[in-house]
């Protein structure tokens, strides 16, 4: 079997829910299990966490912890951390849309949980535009069927630009 691409890796997770962060701890050592994997309920322990360590990735609940504030933490620091957004409350096309616009590297429903793995593989894998690919194509049944057919047409012109700065880019 092939070494995961999670291992050895240090993880932030950050979630006012403690079942979900046992559900990511879970998951994610059933993959990697010698990855180092940090956990924050509150907005003031993540960025105590955010401030002490180097992470290679985090995933960031946004409400509840201040997730968008707490990515512009992660991706405005010298040496950017990959950031995956995980959300049920904030499920939307506009917060979809700030991710983006904030530098967040995928974007995850907490009903899709069981599928944050190869979430993660991707963004460890893949630049920008090829993981955003990945993720997008993951999500985009699920997205059409919570927000309808049309969910990118009140902002066209930005998920055009988007469709075609992600699909210029490489690996």
């Amino acid at each position: 079997m092939e070494e995961s691409i999670l291992n050895n890796k240090r993880i932030l997770a950050v979630d006012d829910e403690p079942d979900i962060l046992e559900v990511l701890k879970e998951e994610i050592l059933s993959d990697a299990p010698n990855c180092v994997f940090d956990t924050a309920t509150s907005y003031e322990k993540a960025s105590e966490l955010l401030a002490t360590w180097t992470y290679d990735l985090a995933i960031l609940d946004i409400m509840g912890v201040r997730g968008f504030d707490l990515l512009k933490m992660a991706t405005s620091r010298p040496f950017p951390i990959p950031v995956v957004m995980l959300t049920a409350h904030a499920l939307s096309p506009e917060s979809l849309k700030q991710s983006i616009e904030m530098g967040a590297r995928a974007y995850l429903p907490k009903e899709r949980l069981g599928a944050v793995v190869p979430f993660l593989k991707d963004v460890m894998t893949y630049e920008y535009g090829a993981a955003w690919r990945h993720a997008l194509k993951q999500v985009e049944g699920f997205f059409n069927k919570s927000w309808g057919p049309y969910w990118k047409k009140p902002d066209e012109a930005f998920w055009k630009a988007f469709d075609e700065r992600i699909a210029s880019e490489r690996k």
